[in-house]
């Protein structure tokens, strides 16, 4: 493998054109089987793609959600979603959208028809409090801890949660996760490469997607939709500093500025789930400010 620029995993465009296809759905199945535990006889070994409608957000550029819908081996519903942003709602949409997989008979058929039914959530940001980046909700009792059915499964995968190590050390999870954080150096992403071979595969298909005029227009477009986005969090920050010199003292002209920069920082930290290193980046604070940044959102 040789070196060579990597890209967003996360943007939609790219996501589906590697993992919601059929040439590669060997990709998508590898990735599966991690997030799902199953290895040996349990493997999933196909999945069947199929469109499903889009959520109404889902267009005209903006950052919204994205999903692919496949039907495994073993007769499980699948559901994947990417979510860049946290709109506050991530719970209660992944069951919705559970609910709707889970509808699924036609009249006169037996309930035991229904599917197991599995929503899998990539998220750009953090949303659970645990600090682990894998969990997998079900219905169980709250007092035996018994499960009353595995036809439902919720797993949230929080990508920032990710916390680089070597290579050697990785479970198959982990591996997965190394590469949507796209957080390793170029020799750990070799090394990663080398080690998996999905994970070579779906590298080398960000390159073939590339190779498109059409396909990474659109990607271009999506990665153009997050810089707008970042542009509007430092224009908040300057409409804090006017504000502050529209109060007409030295007083209110800092403390304008220091919460707006604040509001920016948090809004980065909590929406992007940047570090906030790096969104004092972002927003180009200077490096002997950032201190007393870092003591000020503390509080």
């Amino acid at each position: 493998m040789t070196s060579r620029q990597r890209y967003n995993p996360l943007n939609d465009y790219l996501f589906k054109f590697i993992f919601g296809k059929e040439e590669r759905k060997r990709i998508t199945l590898s990735f599966l089987n991690a997030i799902l535990g199953r290895e040996g006889q349990d493997e999933l070994t196909d999945i069947t793609f199929a469109d499903r409608e889009l959520d109404p957000d889902f267009d005209e550029g903006k950052l919204s959600r994205l999903d692919i819908y496949g039907i495994v081996s073993d007769g499980s519903q699948i559901n994947i979603e990417v979510q860049l942003m946290n709109h506050h709602n991530m719970q209660k949409r992944t069951l919705y959208y559970w609910a709707r997989m889970y509808q699924t008979l036609h009249k006169g058929e037996e309930y035991q028809n229904l599917r197991r039914s599995i929503t899998i959530n990539l998220l750009n940001f953090k949303l659970l409090p645990q600090e682990s980046p894998h969990h997998m909700y079900g219905f169980y009792d709250i007092t035996s801890g018994h499960r009353l059915t595995d036809d439902l499964e919720l797993h949230f995968l929080e990508i920032p949660k990710f916390e680089v190590k070597s290579v050697k050390e990785m479970k198959r999870l982990e591996k997965w996760l190394a590469y949507f954080s796209n957080k390793l150096n170029e020799k750990e992403t070799e090394e990663l490469a080398m080690s998996e071979a999905a994970i070579r595969e779906a590298i080398q298909a960000e390159h073939v997607f590339m190779q498109s005029d059409v396909e990474r227009w659109q990607y271009e477009q999506r990665e153009k939709a997050l810089r707008d986005y970042l542009s509007d969090m430092r224009g908040e920050r300057a409409a804090g500093r006017a504000e502050g010199r529209a109060e007409g003292r030295a007083e209110g002209r800092a403390e304008g500025a220091e919460q707006a920069i604040l509001q920016s920082l948090r809004h980065l930290m909590s929406d992007l789930s940047l570090s906030a290193e790096r969104a004092m980046e972002v927003l180009h604070i200077p490096e002997d400010e950032r201190g007393r940044y870092l003591v000020l959102l503390q509080k």
